[in-house]
């Protein structure tokens, strides 16, 4: 008999929990988490992870929880798409948050408006992702745009002295992307790339490249490339005499999976500089990124201080748009993803992490960040990213 009555105790809490939970407002993370860009998943699960965690202490929404579900694409556009329909089914979920891969994203694109699916962008940054075609538009990016990426890198890179560039660019959408954007850039300048040169994902030796834009007189190498192939591409460099090498002038995907660890013993004798948009050693706002810091620090064991916050533009970015959707959602007043589009087309000013958006987002652009929130960074020799002058790019 007291078995039974615990048995029912046991069955009845199940229920209240199964019913607390059912009334969590649900966002969705779909990025890779296991593959060849998992950093850059993992920065921006953690990034929404400490968002959440803050509405949640502050009493949540509309009386309500925040809850994250993940679901990892591997960098697999099919996948990716399988995860959309997954989290479409969900009750009570009012928005995605996606990862690193343009090519992922592009090919979400139907199935994300066919479902009214609102899309936060934390790190893909191919221009065709917010220029999509739908109307009205479920994407919000706080991240690079390639259109604008590419003109930052070439005025860089001429500010520096460089004035022969070769683009070496993988063979997806997002490598497209930047060739339109940089060529567009260099031809305001006056300027055309000695070269073109494309790879494929699991490319393995990218010398010939190297090689053929070092013989057409190129000075410098403008990569695109996520971490696998930068990896390629910096093995490749370094097994040239030092008279063939160039210095290379990268995006910023290399940084979103273990390219340092795979390549810090070769990093020493090549000059690689990088795009980034947040740094945690050059704030916007000192209390806000230190009281992000300090909760980074006490949910993950791995981290110390700010030194330990890898693939830090995707933490930042993340925690932004987590934000910026609550301050849509206490506006609309509800999680109906339809009332929440138009509101976060109405968000006003929001002071964030990352600058202080005024208004992040309008009906006609829904590009958070332009080319002012741009830097340059590297890697210092234990692997953190740190922003760099001008002066340390010649």
């Amino acid at each position: 008999m007291r078995r039974t009555f615990l048995i029912i105790i046991i069955l009845s809490m199940n229920i209240l929990n199964a019913s607390a939970d059912s009334q969590n407002i649900i966002v969705g993370l779909d990025a890779d988490l296991s593959s060849g860009s998992a950093k850059a998943g993992q920065a921006i699960l953690r990034g929404a992870e400490i968002a959440i965690d803050e509405i949640n202490r502050g009493g949540g929404l509309l009386g309500r929880k925040l809850l994250l579900v993940e679901r990892d694409h591997r960098g697999n556009p099919a996948r990716g798409i399988d995860n959309i329909n997954d989290f479409a089914s969900m009750k009570n979920l009012v928005a995605v948050i996606g990862g690193l891969h343009t090519p992922v994203a592009m090919a979400e694109m139907d199935i994300i408006h066919e479902k009214k699916m609102i899309y936060l962008c934390p790190w893909a940054a191919g221009t065709p992702i917010i220029e999509n075609n739908h109307h009205p538009n479920y994407v919000f990016r706080v991240s690079v745009r390639d259109e604008y990426a590419g003109g930052f890198l070439v005025e860089k890179l001429i500010e520096a002295g460089y004035h022969n560039p070769a683009l070496l660019l993988e063979q997806t959408g997002w490598g497209r992307s930047n060739l339109q954007a940089m060529t567009v850039a260099l031809k305001e300048k006056g300027i055309a790339p000695t070269g073109v040169y494309w790879f494929n994902w699991g490319v393995r030796d990218l010398r010939n490249q190297i090689l053929s834009a070092k013989n057409a007189g190129a000075d410098i190498l403008l990569l695109v490339a996520n971490s696998p192939e930068g990896v390629v591409a910096i093995k490749s460099m370094n097994s040239l005499a030092r008279a063939e090498q160039l210095p290379i002038l990268s995006h910023w995907g290399i940084t979103g999976g273990s390219f340092f660890e795979q390549t810090r013993t070769w990093l020493n004798g090549i000059r690689l500089w990088f795009l980034q948009t947040y740094s945690f050693f050059s704030p916007t706002s000192s209390n806000r990124n230190q009281k992000v810091i300090q909760a980074y620090c006490n949910k993950y064991p791995d981290a110390d201080s700010a030194s330990d916050i890898f693939a830090p533009a995707g933490t930042a970015h993340a925690y932004d748009l987590v934000f910026l959707l609550a301050k849509a959602i206490e506006t609309a007043g509800s999680i109906n993803r339809e009332t929440v589009q138009k509101s976060l087309e109405k968000i006003h000013m929001y002071k964030g992490l990352v600058r202080s958006y005024d208004p992040p987002f309008s009906p006609k652009m829904h590009d958070a960040l332009d080319v002012m929130d741009f830097k340059l960074a590297r890697y210092d020799h234990n692997g953190v990213i740190v922003p760099i002058t001008l002066d340390q790019l010649k």
